[in-house]
């Protein structure tokens, strides 16, 4: 049954793939929650959802923050990975310091670090630490390469059998984002979970090749991963509408694959919900229709 009590959790970021598998899970849970959003008249399917209330808000404008994290105790918070990422997601912080929001589940990402070459890596190091000397309690999820970023490529699977990357052998653990959910509702919603840091996988460590063996075996026709060298990886990122700093960032984030750094298989996911991540086989199975012509 669905809490009647005012909603003490907010979602941000919850029209992407994270946040609305969160807010499904959540509401799945019958518990009552904000979910924040640039245009409530864009966010029908979220309230469809039991136990969902939505609210304006823009990472851009404090005072819409500070509106929407009105009577908040726990908070997750995404934002896209933009330039403007880190600026964002500070001024989310203090906003949620002032409103005395009393615990911050933030989508971090593997290997973050302050030191790291990879640019999305060391802004969410900083969001991080910034979190830490806010006094607010804390969950860091850090999850390894989503499984659905596979969709990013769905229509040149669907049309020409094919993905692109620039990672070479490399094996990646990667993750589904259904249980990057699971945990991120699961640090909402249980005390417990609170000033913990969470390595988030898949049950195994693949290669892009790997990949395309399983995808074509679920979806029924050949499809092949493309290697790519680094700078036909952004010029082709370009091409296909991202900004230059995003690109450029996704560039250090294959090299960062390609150097062998996110193939260790870690237990986040059963650490925080009990429960063993998806394989890649599954997301397979659940999303072949997506990849087929």
């Amino acid at each position: 049954m669905i809490q009647s009590a005012s909603p003490k959790i907010l979602v941000t970021g919850a029209t992407g793939s994270v946040g609305m598998e969160l807010c499904k899970a959540l509401s799945g849970r019958g518990v009552h929650f904000k979910a924040m959003v640039r245009a409530i008249s864009k966010a029908g399917d979220l309230a469809k959802l039991p136990g969902a209330e939505l609210v304006q808000g823009d990472f851009d404008d404090a005072g819409s923050l500070s509106n929407a994290l009105q009577g908040i105790e726990r908070s997750f918070l995404l934002t896209n990975s933009s330039e403007q990422a880190e600026e964002q997601q500070l001024r989310f912080v203090e906003a949620a310091r002032q409103a005395g929001v009393l615990h911050i589940v933030k989508l971090s990402q593997w290997a973050a670090s302050a030191d790291s070459p990879v640019r999305f890596l060391r802004y969410h190091a900083a969001v991080e630490e910034e979190i830490r000397e806010s006094g607010l309690r804390f969950t860091f999820l850090r999850p390894n390469l989503f499984m659905q970023g596979l969709l990013g490529f769905r229509d040149t699977i669907r049309n020409q059998g094919v993905f692109f990357g620039a990672v070479g052998d490399a094996r990646i653990s990667l993750i589904d984002v259904r249980d990057i959910a699971a945990v991120a509702a699961a640090a909402l919603t249980d005390p417990a979970q609170e000033d913990k840091i969470y390595n988030l996988t898949g049950p195994e460590a693949l290669s892009h090749n790997d990949i395309a063996e399983k995808l074509s075996a679920a979806v029924g026709s050949p499809i092949m991963f493309v290697n790519l060298d680094s700078r036909s990886l952004e010029k082709m990122l370009l091409e296909v509408g991202f900004p230059q700093w995003q690109a450029e960032g996704l560039v250090e984030d294959y090299a960062h694959y390609q150097r062998g750094e996110a193939d260790e298989v870690a237990s986040g996911v059963a650490d925080a919900t009990g429960n063993l991540p998806r394989s890649f086989d599954q997301f397979a199975k659940d999303y072949a229709d997506y990849f087929k012509a």
